[in-house]
C-alpha cells in the first residue's frame, strides 16, 4: 500500500485526490468500471455500482483486474466487506445464460440449479417462461427474450445472451480505404464487438463513432437499419458512408420527416419512429418489417423509451449502439445494458486526444453577477423561474462580445437553451441563428457556409448538441443548458474535438450566475468532462 492518490470506503465510493501525481493514471482505470458523483476542486468521489461492474465484465475485465486498480492507488487498505462485495457482484455475470436449443427454442440456462430457483420463483421472470426441459434448463416464450434480461438484470442476475442473431437479408459492404486510414481504436472497437454480438462503443466526440459503424457494417454484409437523433445527422451519416464504403447513393435511404425511402441501407430519425398518429407509433413498423441484419443506434444514451420498447423484441438482430457517454439522465442505463447490449469498448478521451485524433480542450467557467434587480427578481420567483432568469440574464450578453474578441476571427459556436435568448444574443452579435425551427435545408447552408469560414461566428440551440460535424469550431460559449444535463455538456465540448489543421486547442467557456441554480447544475454537468480528466478554470467576468 503506498500513499496513493485513492480512498476506498465500505460504502462503494472511492475518493480520488486531484492534486496527486498519479491522479490521471488513477482517473484513466476507475473509469472502466466507477461512476462519477461529485467533481469539486481538490477531491471527487467515485461510486462502484452494480451495473459499471457488469459493463467491465462484459467487455473483458474481471475482479482481479477491479480489485487490481484499487489496491494500486489506494491510500489504505480496501476494507475487506468491498473486496468481497466487488467478486459476488462481478461474479454474477453469465451464471445465467440465454441460449437457443436443438430445436430452435429459446432458453434460460445454467449449471447452478439455485440460481435457477432462486430467479424463476420471481413470478415476472416465471410469465416469460413457458416450461421447465430439465433441472439446469427452462424455455423462454420466443417473444420474451429482451423482456426476461430485463428482467434478471432487476434482480441482479444479468444473463449472457449466447442465442444468437439472424444473419439478416445479404448486402454487399466493403470499406474503401482510399486516402484515410482505420485508426487501431476503432478497429479494435468493431473486434470487440463482433466477439460481444451486440452492445455498446463508447468513443469520445470526434473520434470516429460513424466509422466505427461504417466497419461493422461493412463486416455485417447485410440490409442495415441506422437510426439517429435528426435530419441533419441522417445527412451527415449519408455523406460519411458514401465516402467511406462501396455503398452508392442508390443504396441508402432516408427515412424522416421529409422522406420514407426504404433501402438496403435506411437510416431513420428517432423524431420519426416516435411521432404518433392516433394514438400509435405508426413508423416503428420500420423496425420489425424488414430482414435487417444490423440496426445501428447513433447517440444511444438519447434513445427514446418507444424505441426501448420495440428493441426488446428486435433482440434477434444484431445491435450496435454508439455513444460519447453510458449517463442518461432517465436513469435507463440499465434498459441500454439488457436491449441493445453491455458497453463492449470504451476508450478514454484524453487517451484518444494524447494519440493526436481529438483537439486538445482546455475548459472555462466564467461567473458573472447578476445585476440587483435581476437578482432581487431571482430571490422571489418560484423554484421553476429560478433557472431560466439565471441563466437567460442579458448581463451574458457584454461577457460574450468580449470572448468574440479575445477570439477574434476563430470559428466560434454560442450555444443556448432558451429561443427567446438565444434571438437577443444573435441580435447583439449580427450573427446567424439556428434553432429547431430553421429548416433542415437552411441548416445545413449555414453549417456549410461556417465549415467553408465565410461565417466565423453560429448561435446555436441544442439542435447543434447532437451529431453535427463542425470540424473548424474552435470555441464555444454555452450560456445556457438542460439543468444539469452532464451528457449535453459532452455533446457540446464534442463539438469542438474534431483536430484542428493547426494543432491549435480548443476554448470551451460556459457563463454562470454567480450564486444561483445556473451555479449548481453546472458543477452537476461538469461531472462527466471531468471523469474524463477535463479540469475547469475558474474566471470571473470582470477580468476577462
Amino acid at each position: 500500500m503506498s500513499g496513493g492518490p485513492l480512498i476506498v470506503q465500505s460504502d462503494r465510493t472511492a475518493l480520488l485526490e486531484v492534486d496527486h501525481y498519479q491522479a490521471a493514471d488513477a482517473r484513466h482505470d476507475l473509469s472502466v468500471f466507477a461512476e462519477l458523483e461529485r467533481a469539486p476542486e481538490h477531491v471527487h468521489t467515485y461510486r462502484i455500482t452494480k451495473l459499471g461492474l457488469w459493463n467491465a465484465r462484459a467487455a473483458g475485465h474481471d475482479s482481479d483486474f477491479v480489485l487490481g486498480v484499487l489496491d494500486k492507488y489506494s491510500k489504505f487498505p480496501v476494507p475487506a466487506s468491498i473486496r468481497v462485495d466487488i467478486q459476488q457482484t462481478m461474479s454474477r455475470y453469465g451464471r445465467l445464460v440465454i441460449q437457443k436449443g436443438q430445436g430452435g427454442d429459446l432458453q434460460l440456462y445454467s449449471t447452478e440449479p439455485a440460481v435457477l430457483l432462486e430467479t424463476t420463483r420471481q413470478r415476472k421472470v416465471n410469465d416469460l417462461l413457458t416450461g421447465r426441459i430439465d433441472a439446469n434448463t427452462w424455455q423462454i416464450a420466443e417473444w420474451a427474450r429482451g423482456q426476461i434480461k430485463q428482467e434478471l438484470l432487476k434482480l441482479g442476475w444479468p444473463a449472457e445472451d449466447l442465442a444468437g442473431y439472424t444473419p439478416g437479408k445479404p448486402h454487399e459492404i466493403a470499406l474503401v480505404q482510399e486516402g484515410w486510414q482505420i485508426r487501431n481504436y476503432q478497429d479494435a472497437a468493431v473486434e470487440k464487438f463482433w466477439e460481444g454480438g451486440s452492445g455498446v462503443v463508447v468513443l469520445p466526440c470526434g473520434a470516429g463513432k460513424t466509422i466505427v459503424g461504417a466497419a461493422t457494417m461493412a463486416v455485417a454484409k447485410t440490409n442495415t437499419l441506422i437510426l439517429v437523433t435528426n435530419t441533419v445527422s441522417a445527412r451527415q451519416w449519408r455523406t460519411e458512408i458514401l465516402k467511406r464504403t462501396s455503398l452508392t447513393e442508390e443504396e441508402i435511404g432516408e427515412y424522416s420527416g421529409s422522406m420514407k425511402e426504404i433501402k438496403p441501407i435506411t437510416i431513420a430519425t428517432y423524431q420519426i419512429l416516435t411521432t404518433k398518429r392516433k394514438g400509435e407509433y405508426s413508423h416503428l413498423a420500420l423496425l420489425n418489417d424488414h430482414d435487417w441484419g444490423l440496426i445501428v443506434y447513433d447517440e444511444v444514451h438519447l434513445l427514446p423509451a418507444p424505441i426501448f420498447k420495440m428493441t426488446a423484441d428486435l433482440q434477434a438482430k444484431r445491435r450496435l449502439g454508439l455513444t460519447a457517454t453510458l449517463v442518461r439522465e432517465d436513469g435507463k442505463e440499465g434498459d441500454v445494458f439488457s436491449l441493445i447490449g453491455p458497453k463492449r469498448f470504451d476508450a478514454p478521451w484524453k487517451e484518444i486526444e494524447a494519440q493526436g485524433y481529438i483537439a486538445p480542450a482546455a475548459c472555462y467557467e466564467v461567473r458573472i453577477d447578476l445585476p440587483e434587480i435581476e437578482h432581487l427578481e431571482y430571490a422571489i420567483a418560484n423554484q421553476d423561474e429560478k433557472y431560466r432568469l439565471a441563466a437567460s440574464s442579458p448581463i451574458k450578453i457584454p461577457v460574450i462580445q468580449k470572448l468574440l474578441k479575445k477570439h477574434l476571427g476563430e470559428p466560434t459556436l454560442v450555444i443556448g437553451q432558451y429561443i427567446d435568448q438565444l434571438h437577443a444574443v444573435a441580435g447583439a452579435l449580427n450573427a446567424q441563428l439556428i434553432t429547431g425551427d430553421t429548416p433542415v435545408d437552411e441548416r445545413e447552408r449555414l453549417f456549410g457556409e461556417f465549415r467553408e469560414g465565410r461565417i466565423s461566428v453560429l448561435v446555436v440551440s441544442k439542435v447543434a448538441n447532437f451529431s453535427i460535424d463542425l470540424p473548424e469550431a474552435s470555441v464555444a460559449i454555452q450560456i445556457s443548458g438542460s439543468y444539469g444535463s452532464r451528457q449535453e455538456e459532452a455533446q457540446r465540448l464534442g463539438r469542438l474535438l474534431r483536430p484542428k489543421a493547426d494543432g491549435r486547442t480548443a476554448s470551451f467557456y460556459t457563463l454562470i450566475a454567480r450564486d444561483t441554480v445556473d451555479q449548481d447544475f453546472a458543477q452537476n454537468r461538469q461531472r462527466f468532462l471531468a471523469e474524463q480528466g477535463y479540469a475547469y478554470e475558474i474566471l470571473d467576468a470582470v477580468d476577462l
